[in-house]
């Protein structure tokens, strides 16, 4: 007996009878990406912001490190010199301890003296004007009289009476007018010359000064910061005490502005920001003095040891120290008249004494 042909309903797949046929659902395709491209920068837009970038911090960094200064008021009361033509600065270097630790103290031979600085080590005048830059500097054992406490050395103006008594004393013997007063103390000497990588001395003779701190060879040589304070503090082993140490003094300073005008200063960022933290870090300015007087200072630092630049020792007549008067007063009229660049090479001498340039 022949089976009936089983129907749609009993194949089960495809639905009662009288309906389509459910077609199984197909899979949906996401539309295609479109690839993202990257923006690219012109190569011109990229230097130029990175220009703009550098010139910020260029600007940046000596503004913050204006605002780190400290500013004294530095004219003396009285009667002072009228104004002369070009610019002087007085430069002085104290024994101001003043942001030091006692590890600090330690090796840079320097403790026994508390944070504020009654002594001057370096006393020197520099005038910018139409001529050569000139660093002249004053021995701090020189004998002049500082008003109100007669004859003895300059120096001890600034232990008497601070900035004031210092510009005052130092105007009433030389009849210069003192436009603008730095002070820096032994923190931001040293790290003045580390900042620059260390700067060259040339000895003249093996020194080994155990009060300076000082122990180096003959013949010139790099230093870092603690060296050259050492070699700038020391009089004790030189042939001229005060007078050599004065010389010195002058070295080292013309050395910092050497290696500060140098054009990796302004290229390497970090030294660029390390020479101005140092430079501003123990430093003290009149309260007249402004950025723009200060930045001109700066330049006419890095100027002294050079073909545009003069330095020179205050005409001394022995090493006691008395001052050659008539040495002196000559040196000194070419300064008040702003006539550096005719200063004749016997006046501007390494020593100060008359005859001795070595």
């Amino acid at each position: 007996m022949d089976r009936p042909e089983p129907t749609s309903a009993s194949r089960g797949g495809d639905g009662p009878p009288g309906r389509r046929p459910v077609q199984p659902a197909q899979p949906v395709q996401p539309p295609a990406q479109e690839k993202k491209q990257r923006r690219r920068w012109p190569i011109g837009k990229i230097l130029l912001l990175l220009l703009v970038a550098w010139i910020v911090f260029l600007i940046a960094v000596p503004l913050w490190a204006w605002s780190k200064i400290e500013k004294v008021d530095a004219d003396p009361a009285g009667a002072r010199p009228a104004s002369q033509p070009g610019t002087t600065y007085l430069l002085v270097g104290s024994d101001s301890r003043k942001g030091l630790s006692k590890k600090e103290k330690r090796r840079l031979g320097a403790g026994g003296v508390g944070d504020v600085g009654q002594r001057t080590d370096t006393i020197m005048l520099l005038h910018t004007g139409s001529g050569p830059s000139m660093l002249l500097s004053i021995p701090r054992d020189s004998l002049v009289d500082i008003p109100g406490h007669g004859t003895t050395k300059i120096n001890a103006a600034f232990a008497y009476g601070g900035p004031k008594l210092l510009v005052k004393t130092i105007e009433q013997n030389t009849g210069i007018r003192v436009d603008h007063y730095v002070e820096i103390g032994f923190g931001g000497f040293v790290n003045s010359v580390d900042a620059v990588g260390g700067i060259t001395i040339c000895p003249t003779q093996r020194m080994k000064d155990r009060r300076a701190n000082l122990n180096i060879k003959k013949g010139c040589q790099e230093v870092d910061g603690v060296t050259a304070l050492g070699y700038s503090r020391s009089r004790h082993v030189s042939r001229y005490g005060d007078i050599d140490r004065a010389r010195h003094q002058r070295e080292v300073v013309s050395a910092i502005g050497s290696e500060v005008k140098s054009p990796w200063t302004f290229i390497n960022p970090v030294r660029y920001f390390r020479v101005n933290d140092a430079a501003t870090s123990s430093l003290v300015i009149s309260k007249g003095t402004g950025p723009i007087a200060l930045a001109k200072f700066g330049l006419a630092m890095t100027r002294v040891n050079g073909k545009n630049g003069l330095t020179c020792a205050m005409p001394i007549a022995d090493q006691a120290i008395h001052w050659d008067k008539q040495r002196a007063l000559a040196l000194i009229k070419y300064i008040k008249t702003d006539s550096t660049g005719d200063i004749p090479k016997r006046l501007c001498t390494p020593t100060g004494l008359p005859g001795v340039n070595n």
